[in-house]
């Protein structure tokens, strides 16, 4: 076999596996999309049906007209709004300034600081579920967001720390240099040449926190009591009975569920697959 035709063979078995990888990742969300639009005797039928036949909006209709558990399946939407984007925000500068500390500061115990937060990575967070509970009760933050958006910073921080540190440490410290030589202050620097360059990674961290706040159950269905402040994945277990299951609604309420993290991973798609740094060093 020619050196052509070898790698047109491993071309091809490359691209075979990735549309093997696409498929397997897509066909949970092409069921769930599939079954809120499918009617009750089409989904709980033993028949295998690709595709909804007749497609039916009863589904949809009932969640958005009849709410969740009295409640405007909006105000649901808005709660993980608040607390999933709250929780990116704040926990976007508190990771990108102790990055910063860890990549450029040399300090005692900065070893064990980074072998500690993969020590927490390693703890379930079901483990930490009522020691933080009981926390936020005698804090004031029980059955409150302000709460789950505190809990969740805690939880995605160690994570985004220790990725944002590979991004600043790939930043040249030459660029800081030559700024502080030309005259700009620490923050100048850090604003005007740190914060372009490490943006991309910022916004891939950003993205795990946001989609890990966005989905979390846990501790939104057992910190907060009232059921007009739950969360998205917590008000959908509205939909589970003793008898019976309504996977219609849940499955149409989980397809509205998934439009937000889409429009957030579009909005900011081009950041992430934008270069490094690109351009910032020449010759």
């Amino acid at each position: 076999m020619s050196p052509l035709a070898r790698k047109r063979l491993g071309k091809a078995a490359l691209n075979g596996a990735g549309i093997i990888v696409f498929l397997f990742a897509i066909f949970p969300v092409y069921w769930m999309i599939g079954i809120a639009f499918k009617p009750n005797d089409q989904i709980f039928t033993t028949d295998f049906i690709p595709f909804p036949s007749p497609p039916t909006l009863d589904h949809v209709e009932r969640v958005f007209t009849k709410g969740i558990a009295g409640h405007s399946i909006w105000q649901f939407l808005l709660n993980s709004t608040i607390v999933a984007v709250s929780a990116v925000l704040i926990g976007a500068v508190f990771a990108l300034l102790a990055a910063t500390a860890v990549a450029r500061f040399r300090f005692r115990f900065r070893t064990s600081f980074l072998i500690l937060l993969l020590i927490v990575q390693m703890v379930p967070a079901e483990a930490l579920l009522i020691p933080l509970f009981l926390m936020a009760r005698r804090l004031g933050l029980a059955d409150q967001l302000l709460g789950l958006i505190v809990i969740n910073v805690g939880l995605t921080l160690p994570f985004s720390v220790w990725m944002l540190r590979t991004f600043v440490a790939a930043v040249p410290k030459e660029l800081e240099e030559a700024s502080w030589i030309d005259g700009a202050s620490r923050f100048t620097t850090f604003w005007r040449v740190l914060f372009p360059l490490v943006a991309p990674g910022l916004v891939a961290t950003s993205i795990f926190a946001f989609i890990t706040t966005w989905n979390e159950f846990a501790y939104a269905l057992t910190l907060i009591n009232d059921q007009g402040k739950y969360t998205m994945p917590a008000a959908l277990g509205f939909f589970i009975g003793q008898r019976s299951t309504d996977w219609g609604a849940i499955m149409a309420a989980s397809t509205l569920m998934m439009i937000p993290v889409l429009i957030f991973f579009l909005l900011v798609q081009r950041r992430m697959v934008s270069g490094l740094v690109a351009g910032a060093v020449k010759g």
